[in-house]
């Protein structure tokens, strides 16, 4: 009976909602084999890049004599045009990508569901001058806006730059968030909470935002590969500080040192090309077991 108390406290508790709410989200994930081998790959990715450098220190080891080296045992990528192992610098190089990378997705997809909601839900003039401010900075081309603003401002950290990523990639899901919002808004559940006057910001946020959970997720997940796209963009025509090692860096180094020149670099070159591609596969892939997860229908069947 005591073991039986225990187990029930436990399942109960705050821990065990949260292990038995993860387990069934793996298992409508683990449905689709494709978007949870994408799964699978990001995770891998974000604990090799965030934890590996615990493990594997950075080689900072002039080498004149291993420029370009092929893979071997002792340089399992090959190395670079300072004799460097490219591998160490893989490992190193991608938590500050990934950070801005998930960070300006986090800032744009707020922004975008907040003004979106908001102004499909208010509507009039609060409607008006959101979709207005989506507009102008749609017709504005935003890697060019992005690039000069990068050669204005003082980008000195990673939040620096994420939030300036953040602040531009916005608009296109703010326009399909507030599409999706004046449709929900005329829902019963809706209805029934204007009657209750629960207010605008619980309505929206509470009753209509969870309603476009999987919508908002798997916009997301685009986020972030506009993101890194972004920042990798800026770091290899040197318009962010290049002091911290990370894949944006190696290739800004590959062409100004000439290694794109060079038969032997290949290695060297396409590795930071491949993490960024391998990770971005993984997102996309993954959008599928997303579907799994939030489609109602879907979960029925499960």
């Amino acid at each position: 009976m005591a073991s039986v108390t225990g187990e029930s406290r436990y399942r109960d508790s705050a821990v065990g909602r949260f292990l038995a709410g993860f387990a069934s989200t793996l298992k409508l994930m683990a449905r689709n084999k494709v978007g949870f081998a994408g799964f699978l790959v990001v995770v891998t990715i974000v604990l090799v890049t965030f934890v590996g450098p615990i493990f594997v220190p950075l080689d900072e080891t002039v080498r004149v004599s291993q420029i370009y080296k092929t893979p071997s045992l002792s340089y399992p990528l090959g190395t670079d045009s300072e004799g460097k192992g490219v591998l160490s610098q893989i490992i190193h190089g991608g938590r500050p990508i990934l950070t801005i990378g998930y960070l300006a997705a986090v800032i744009s997809t707020t922004i975008a569901v907040t003004l979106g909601s908001l102004g499909a839900f208010v509507g009039g003039r609060v409607d008006t001058g959101f979709t207005w401010l989506a507009d102008m900075v749609l017709t504005i081309p935003q890697l060019p806006l992005l690039a000069v603003l990068a050669g204005v401002l003082s980008l000195n950290n990673k939040f620096a730059v994420a939030g300036l990523i953040g602040a531009l990639f916005w608009p296109t899901l703010m326009r399909a968030t507030r599409a999706q919002v004046l449709s929900l808004k005329e829902r019963d559940y809706v209805e029934s909470a204007r009657a209750l006057d629960l207010g605008t910001p619980h309505i929206v946020f509470r009753e209509i935002a969870p309603n476009m959970a999987g919508y908002i997720a798997i916009n997301f997940t685009l986020a972030v590969t506009t993101s890194m796209y972004a920042v990798v963009g800026l770091t290899l025509l040197g318009l962010v500080p290049l002091s911290e090692n990370n894949w944006g860096v190696m290739l800004n180094l590959a062409w100004t040192r000439g290694a794109v020149f060079s038969k032997d670099s290949i290695w060297y070159i396409m590795a930071p090309i491949a993490a960024i591609a391998l990770h971005q596969f993984g997102l996309v892939a993954m959008n599928r077991s997303l579907t799994e997860v939030f489609d109602p229908r879907l979960r029925r069947g499960a």
